[in-house]
């Protein structure tokens, strides 16, 4: 087992991952901008250092500082989180040369599942469902690229092999348009992931969007940890996640959960990883694969009982995975919100100081955060500064004590998420069940209109 690791992150997810490591005795060293300097887990850590300024691509995608700072601390591991460098093969491998552990998969593997193309292929190959689509890249000929959209059929998204967060995709109704929305979207691939390639998928009209959480190991076992819905998204950003998903079958869990834990032994995944759907009429569609430990990994967690991001560090240390897929029982219900610095409703980011900060408690509460009272929300990064988690025996168990958890929560001197997600647990619709992922644009929108 490593005895010190570098975070190469912020927020509550560098928190989350320096918890992991104190509970199983392992020193951890920190890097924070000069913007992070006072942040909680840089105060807790063993060791921190500063690894430039403000700007994400001076401070946290900085790889010659991350490198350096692991280097001068003599740490054994590097542990990417999520967001910044966590699925960036470069990174990966630039790790390794240099004689650390990177936390997660091996570059080839980021690789192979980083490009929706190739991604495809290899889930096709290993038999799990795929979206009707393309045969791979778009051709540059009109005439085959419009051919392809009248065999699967108009609605069709075209989307960048490179992209990601909802970016890089356009939807087609009707052929006129087809054409124009490739050459346009091969034109903001190209700029924003430096990939021109797209590709065609059928465009589903009500889905909704479940993953299925993974753990494998360098030494050829793999199981699943049951399934999340993630179908409360606001411009492809998740809002709100449940596990289990509401209206899933265990038999329809165990057949897609196998072939998810089958095709990480076919490509030799090694980590923790996310297999995300669309979920329509009772059908899983594969639509891409994330390589690295999910915002949402908490609902699984209370559910499971297993700490993933502990996994995570035990797999990259070369041991074996502890459990087996008999050992995985789904228990309860939970469900997390997404605590954003940002107005409720229109959304425009709020950095500033927090002046006074008062977390929710009781049963089965859980709040993953970085903030205090007096701390400063910097305005660089994502305006994520939490997440407060809800758990029950039950769905409506867990929406209750959310609901209660969400009149106390309190947090002045900036605006949150906080009203939004009081009033959306309060909609008759979500509390349902089963909402598709346009359910929030909807609701949005009709709230917008008087």
């Amino acid at each position: 087992m490593f005895d010190k690791i570098l975070i190469a992150n912020r927020g509550e997810i560098a928190l989350r991952i320096q918890r992991a490591c104190r509970e199983m005795g392992i020193k951890t060293v920190v890097v924070h901008s000069e913007a992070d300097r006072d942040a909680k887990y840089v105060k807790l850590a063993d060791e921190s250092v500063c690894i430039g300024p403000a700007p994400s691509a001076k401070s946290y995608l900085n790889v010659p500082a991350l490198i350096a700072a692991a280097e001068v601390t003599d740490a054994q591991a590097i542990h990417p989180g999520y967001g910044f460098l966590s699925e960036n093969a470069d990174f990966a491998e630039r790790v390794e040369q240099s004689g650390f552990a990177f936390i997660g998969p091996r570059p080839d593997t980021i690789r192979l599942m980083g490009d929706k193309v190739s991604a495809k292929e290899s889930m096709i190959a290993a038999g799990v469902p795929c979206v009707p689509g393309s045969d791979g890249a778009l051709p540059d000929d009109p005439g085959a690229i419009a051919a392809t959209a009248r065999r699967i059929g108009y609605p069709v998204i075209i989307k960048a092999a490179g992209g990601g967060g909802g970016r890089g995709m356009r939807v087609v109704h009707q052929e006129q348009d087809l054409l124009t929305s490739v050459e346009t979207t091969r034109s903001e691939a190209g700029a924003a992931f430096g990939n021109p390639t797209v590709y065609m998928e059928k465009f589903l009209e009500q889905p909704r969007h479940i993953e299925i959480q993974v753990l494998a190991d360098q030494h050829g076992h793999a199981i699943y940890l049951g399934e999340r819905d993630c179908s409360m998204q606001r411009r492809h950003q998740k809002v709100i996640e449940e596990a289990p998903a509401p209206g899933i079958s265990a038999e329809q869990r165990r057949q897609i959960g196998e072939a998810c834990a089958d095709a990480c032994r076919r490509i030799g995944y090694r980590g923790a990883g996310t297999f995300e759907f669309l979920f329509e009429n009772g059908e899983f569609y594969f639509i891409e694969m994330n390589t690295r430990v999910q915002v949402e990994h908490p609902v699984t967690e209370m559910i499971t009982g297993i700490d993933i991001v502990q996994e995570q560090i035990r797999i990259a240390a070369g041991e074996k995975l502890r459990y087996k897929q008999a050992d995985v029982v789904l228990k309860g219900h939970a469900m997390e919100c997404r605590l954003n610095a940002e107005d409720p409703f229109t959304f425009v980011p709020s950095p500033g100081r927090i002046e006074s900060y008062h977390p929710a408690g009781g049963p089965g509460i859980r709040i993953d955060s970085h903030i205090y009272q007096g701390c400063t929300v910097p305005p660089h990064y994502d305006s994520m500064v939490g997440k407060l988690i809800a758990y029950g025996d039950n769905r409506a168990q867990a929406m209750a004590r959310m609901r209660v958890a969400l009149s106390e929560l309190a947090i002045s001197g900036i605006k949150t998420n906080i009203p939004l997600h009081q009033q959306l647990f309060a909609d008759p619709g979500f509390s349902q069940g089963g909402t598709s992922i346009h359910y929030l644009e909807h609701w949005l929108a009709a709230r917008r209109q008087p």
